[in-house]
């Protein structure tokens, strides 16, 4: 048999390959400490657990749920986005879709826009699904690099003209993964006023809202002025709830885009169990001090690492949001060969900067989802192995 030209096109999925190796290794009997990807490894709060199994002894719940979400789920959005953001006036009807966590939704918004020759531009280092997601749609992704002397935001004045009358999509995810990096109200307002004048539509992956540190709030780009006219932004209760394995999410934000979208999820998914949305809407409800506490544990293993990190040489500050810490590899190693002496060396899992993109190339991302005595146990090995920064 002949696959697609399209997967010829796309390597196999990042994470995919790596919980491959983690798999043979295992086999091999090696203690293996995976700080590859950001999967919560704490359980789901008890009151969405609750709120799940009374949803599922309900039989109403057992059919097949409105492409678009409960109205009590999409109701609940609206009324998070304005406790949690302060954004006012959206439409539940028109302006919310249900999503099967971020990842379909994300891939589904280029199959809603992308025609094959259209631009998207999307960020590098990024979230892999920007790239396929284009590629599959059989547009062309135009790279805007994110690099450290520009606080990894893109610089918009070096989209060429003709490039950005093309594109169809401009994406942004902030708090950002993998860099850890955080936008302001001021750089959004930017970004508005870009896609307004060339008629692109602006997607936010704000995946990361909820894990921030120190103080610090995440602002949604709903919050900007005029933005509800250019764009979109999206949410999953994985990383903010603990829930990543549930697959729930949502998308706000235009209404035309939403409808859009909509459409296209309407032919090739059935929508989210109408439990796990009652379960949802249970989070969106959940008391700032249980929050706090979920932040806390990410809080306190990030200290710890940034901590080590620096004792071995690594010049390193702690990020103010995500799961992650985004670290340069040291002088003389590309970011493979230095994952690979990790791996080899230590048993240490983390994924090379280059797998989301070519700017990502000189660094590793490291995972905060594990516990603390497994992270400081990898500074440990480190330590052992002679692996330090300079």
């Amino acid at each position: 048999m002949e696959f697609a030209n399209r997967l010829k096109k796309i390597p196999p999925y990042l994470f995919a390959e790596i919980d491959r190796k983690r798999k043979e290794l295992l086999s091999q009997g090696i203690d293996i400490i995976n700080l590859g990807v950001g999967d919560p490894d704490k359980p789901t709060p008890d009151r969405i657990l609750q709120a799940m199994h009374e949803a599922i002894d309900n039989p109403a719940t057992h059919n097949y749920p409105p492409y678009r979400g409960t109205n009590d789920f999409r109701e609940a959005v609206v009324q998070w986005m304005e406790h949690r953001f302060g954004v006012t006036g959206l439409n539940p009807q028109t302006q919310v879709v249900a999503s099967i966590g971020s990842k379909e939704a994300i891939h589904n918004t280029f199959l809603a826009f992308v025609d094959p020759d259209d631009y998207t531009l999307i960020p590098d280092p990024g979230y892999p699904v920007y790239r396929t997601g284009t590629l599959f749609a059989g547009g062309e992704p135009y790279i805007m690099p994110l690099k450290p002397d520009n606080d990894f935001l893109p610089d918009l004045n070096a989209i060429p003209e003709a490039v950005a009358r093309k594109a169809k999509l401009l994406w942004i995810n902030y708090p950002n993964n993998p860099t850890s990096a955080v936008a302001n109200l001021q750089f959004f307002g930017r970004l508005v006023a870009f896609c307004r004048e060339y008629d692109i539509l602006l997607c936010h992956d704000c995946a990361y809202s909820e894990i921030a540190f120190d103080g610090y709030q995440p602002p949604s780009v709903l919050q900007v002025k005029g933005a509800i006219d250019v764009a979109i932004e999206f949410h999953s209760l994985s990383k903010s709830f603990n829930m990543a394995g549930w697959r729930v999410g949502f998308v706000v934000g235009n209404a035309s885009a939403i409808q859009a979208l909509a459409q296209v999820k309407s032919n090739v998914d059935s929508g989210v169990f109408k439990a796990i949305q009652q379960a949802a809407i249970a989070g969106f409800l959940t008391p700032k001090a249980e929050l706090h506490a979920i932040r806390s544990v990410y809080h306190q293993r990030r200290d710890l690492l940034i901590a080590g990190l620096q004792s071995l040489g690594w010049p390193v500050q702690p990020p103010k949001a995500t799961l992650y810490v985004w670290t340069p590899v040291p002088q003389g190693y590309s970011s493979t060969e230095f994952t690979t002496l990790l791996l080899e060396n230590c048993g240490i899992i983390v994924p090379p900067g280059n797998g989301y993109g070519v700017f990502g190339e000189g660094f590793v991302r490291i995972a905060l989802t594990l516990p603390e005595a497994r992270i400081t146990e990898a500074i440990e090995r480190m330590k052992h192995a002679g692996i330090h920064y300079a």
